[in-house]
């Protein structure tokens, strides 16, 4: 069957990566059919991947309000379509949220992911790349981390995405029918090349790039390093840094793999397998921007690891996918979107 025929539903693909995801479908010839609750998100991102894509391929997507953990939401999407595979993104992601409100990432990450899987089983839909996260590696003893390593998460968010891929593996033992491809992300950054799409967090972002980005346009008056003693080079802490257009390629690469016949449940890291310092990335963003980026030292943030980075051999092996894009390709489309929506998708300070 060709892609043209193929239709897949996207949880959470007006969030940051669904939309480039989605974006990279459409192109290819899918059909597309995004849920989103807009928790975290807003429906002008999709209707900025509908004018991206043009007139004639963005008849294939749909878009629908609604919550995962709602079995009445589910039921209409699925009563009406027949889905090929889902793509699960949708979920809550800030770890400092999830240690002060645990319930919430409980009741959106489990409940909803729980609600979702058994409703494609009754309609026989068992094809599924999750959305995991590198923070399943928790403090990884050694890097490069090696999807083989043993997983440990060091807060709520993490754990959720842990017993997710744990609650994966089991409805797969018990069902051989479902393919599972569970995506450990590093840590997603850049925008499309466009400017027109890009990363919008509610309130102060927990994440660097969105956070030197609004320091950049003026939102925010510095830049808060946590840790600078770090046994590092600079003595900020490392991690792996990942284009969103390579991340989207990635999910798409994987949804491909899901057609062959050997596959129960597997895990890939997504990432560049490169480390980036904190004080590396502000230097690049300086450079891509022209701006200055203004340093407040801090302490350390409990639970954050010195160096996190990703072995990427299985994902080029398997999933024929390689990251394309260096920091400074990150640096200059995280600018473009920045210079161009400074308040993301709002016009202006609410």
């Amino acid at each position: 069957m060709g892609s043209l025929q193929k239709s897949v539903l996207v949880t959470g693909g007006a969030g940051f990566i669904g939309t480039h995801t989605v974006l990279v479908l459409l192109n290819q010839g899918y059909k597309v059919s995004i849920i989103d609750n807009l928790d975290n998100a807003v429906e002008d991102a999709v209707s900025r991947v509908r004018d991206l894509v043009g007139s004639q391929l963005s008849q294939n997507l749909e878009f629908h309000l609604g919550d995962i953990r709602n079995k009445d939401d589910l039921e209409k999407l699925f009563s009406k379509n027949k889905f090929d595979a889902v793509i699960h993104f949708a979920g809550l992601k800030a770890v400092g949220e999830s240690v002060a409100h645990p319930f919430r990432y409980f009741s959106n990450n489990l409940v909803g992911s729980i609600t979702l899987y058994e409703t494609m089983a009754k309609y026989n839909c068992k094809k599924l790349v999750f959305s995991s996260s590198a923070t399943v590696y928790g403090q990884p003893e050694k890097i490069p981390c090696v999807e083989d390593f043993e997983l440990q998460a060091m807060n709520p968010y993490g754990r959720t995405k842990l017993f997710l891929e744990e609650i994966a593996r089991d409805i797969q033992k018990a069902d051989s029918d479902w393919k599972i491809i569970l995506l450990r992300y590093f840590n997603p950054v850049g925008a499309h090349e466009s400017g027109k799409i890009g990363e919008d967090p509610k309130g102060i972002p927990n994440n660097l790039l969105p956070y030197i980005q609004q320091v950049a346009v003026g939102r925010l008056p510095e830049l808060n390093v946590y840790g600078h003693d770090y046994p590092t080079p600079d003595g900020t802490a490392i991690r792996d840094y990942i284009h969103v257009m390579d991340l989207a390629d990635g999910h798409v690469e994987a949804l491909k793999k899901l057609t062959s016949d050997d596959i129960g449940c597997i895990a890939y890291n997504l990432g560049t397998g490169r480390g980036t310092s904190v004080l590396e990335m502000v230097a690049a963003f300086e450079k891509a921007s022209g701006k200055k980026i203004p340093l407040k030292l801090c302490a350390k943030r409990p639970g954050d690891a010195t160096a996190v980075y990703a072995s990427t051999e299985k994902a080029e092996k398997e999933l024929g996918w390689k990251a394309k894009y260096g920091v400074e390709e990150m640096c200059r489309d995280q600018w473009k979107w920045a210079s161009q929506n400074p308040y993301g998708y709002r016009s202006k300070p609410e």
